[in-house]
């Protein structure tokens, strides 16, 4: 459950709906994790939503973050054969999806399959720049390796470039739309009490899971030491790239 405890983003809803229209479109949120997003989609009037994921952990997650939710479908699949028909969907939305991933062309290749022509493919993810933002009051993500220079190697592996991001949406049959890069609310501290706690449960923070707990813990005081109580409440926020495609051939 620990990706269903949030709601999507204002930042992040109002850069959706000034690229694409949502009202009565039929939407995959392919990795749909615990369907934060899929929810988001169905309160913008989505015409249904198909939430897919490669966890049936996450998708039970998901089925009870949207038990409310009418109009909404999950597929257990992945980003590579996501089980549905072709040509059938004006939307996806991949978030948090591609670094994972080490061959984006069967990626998009699967997406292009079961969008319409002209439908619309949102990827966003964090690239190497994004996630060496340095650390401020916001940017809390910044002083992890700041303290620890040895997580940098270990986040960046994963991290696909913008480059070569839209290298692989044109090579598969898109143009690209636009690229941009919002600042997220991932998480409110109202107090340090609650940061220390987030932090050191490791809640959504697979990076954190190469500390060891000491190391952990200094991290913890390293954080407090820089933000300390004098910007409470914390808004802390992560900058990502949002790329939108729309689908030619």
């Amino acid at each position: 459950m620990t990706y269903t405890t949030r709601d999507a983003d204002e930042s992040w809803i109002s850069l959706i709906q000034k690229n694409v229209e949502v009202l009565g479109r039929q939407i995959v949120d392919i990795g749909c994790g615990g369907g934060i997003y899929t929810k988001s989609f169905l309160s913008m009037d989505a015409s249904d939503v198909t939430g897919v994921d490669f966890s049936e952990e996450m998708l039970k997650g998901a089925s009870q973050n949207c038990v409310d939710c009418d109009n909404v479908l999950f597929v257990l699949g992945d980003a590579y054969d996501t089980k549905l028909p072709d040509s059938k969907y004006d939307l996806i939305l991949e978030r948090a999806l591609i670094h994972h991933l080490v061959d984006l062309n069967r990626c998009f290749k699967e997406a292009h399959r079961i969008l319409k022509n002209n439908g619309v493919l949102i990827v966003q993810d964090r690239t190497p720049k994004d996630c060496l933002m340095p650390g401020n009051e916001s940017h809390l993500r910044g002083y992890f390796f700041e303290k620890y220079p040895k997580l940098v190697d270990k986040e960046i592996n994963c991290r696909h470039e913008s480059f070569n991001v839209r290298n692989a949406l044109e090579s598969n049959g898109f143009r690209l739309l636009s690229e941009n890069q919002i600042w997220e609310t991932r998480h409110k501290y109202n107090d340090i009490e609650s940061l220390h706690q987030d932090l050191q449960e490791r809640t959504g923070r697979s990076i954190l899971h190469e500390l060891t707990d000491i190391e952990l813990n200094e991290l913890v005081f390293y954080i407090e030491s820089k933000v300390g109580g004098t910007h409470l409440p914390i808004i802390e926020k992560n900058s990502w790239t949002v790329w939108f495609a729309i689908r030619i051939s």
